[in-house]
């Protein structure tokens, strides 16, 4: 199984617009981070877990040029404001199948009603297969899936485990039984917004003990501000098993 971390930063990725923090003005390109997603791969299939503003750049940087699914952990315009520029995969491969909570559903089917509705159906707009997700495993292609039940402040989120692989973005909370599905994971990614305390995400100090609790073998760090500092001053901080993932990495598992 392979992971390209297609996007690792925050809401208004990095730089910031307008910013004069030094994180925003750093030229290291470990500094500069787009929207939050992740190309999952293995055998002959290919998911894209979230769909944010930079989808088509992350796309283009990485040569994606099929994707049998999108995944979405909640419906957040940093998670989902890429739908449109599924259009290119549509007209190629026909309907795209997403998958997610039922409320998350709704939420594009009103953003997107252009997408999602079979009315009147403009020629150029793509189409959808809608998936709804539950608490419980689904399969892709020939792998089961466990989702991983979190909260983002009080908004439910889905995480993902992939056999080996978990992927957990946007989390602040969990509850202990969902911690257990994530037992002998060896790779796993969790948020870690910055040094500060926040009321919706795990800050380093709160990424870095759920790490502990969990026990994988490595540890990727994601949805990453300009406020938790330089990458390369950060990763030094880190346990060795623990990793500051960047725009553009490939892992395999």
């Amino acid at each position: 199984m392979e992971i390209t971390f297609l996007g690792t930063g925050t809401s208004q990725g990095i730089p910031i617009i307008g910013s004069t923090h030094p994180v925003c003005l750093s030229e290291d390109q470990k500094d500069k981070r787009l929207r939050v997603s992740v190309l999952v791969s293995w055998d002959k299939y290919q998911y894209v877990i979230d769909c944010g503003p930079d989808f088509r750049q992350q796309m283009l940087a990485n040569k994606v040029t099929r994707i049998d699914g999108i995944l979405f952990t909640h419906e957040h315009a940093d998670h989902t404001m890429g739908m449109d520029d599924i259009r290119p995969f549509f007209f190629r491969q026909g309907d795209i199948p997403v998958y997610a909570h039922k409320r998350v559903l709704e939420a594009l089917r009103e953003r997107f009603s252009y997408i999602f509705s079979s009315e009147n159906k403009y020629p150029g707009a793509p189409s959808v297969i809608e998936n709804e997700l539950t608490n419980q495993p689904f399969s892709l292609g020939n792998l089961d899936v466990m989702p991983i039940d979190l909260m983002h402040n009080r908004l439910q989120v889905f995480g993902f485990r992939f056999k080996d692989f978990a992927y957990l973005t946007d989390m602040k909370t969990i509850e202990k039984e969902e911690t257990e599905k994530l037992k002998g994971v060896k790779v796993l990614v969790v948020n870690a917004l910055r040094i500060e305390p926040h009321h919706s995400h795990f800050n380093l100090d709160e990424a870095l003990a759920f790490i502990e609790e969990v026990k994988p073998e490595r540890a990727y760090l994601t949805h990453i501000s300009h406020m938790l500092g330089f990458h390369e001053e950060v990763q030094k901080q880190l346990p060795k098993n623990v990793f500051l993932a960047y725009d553009n990495l490939k892992i395999t598992i």
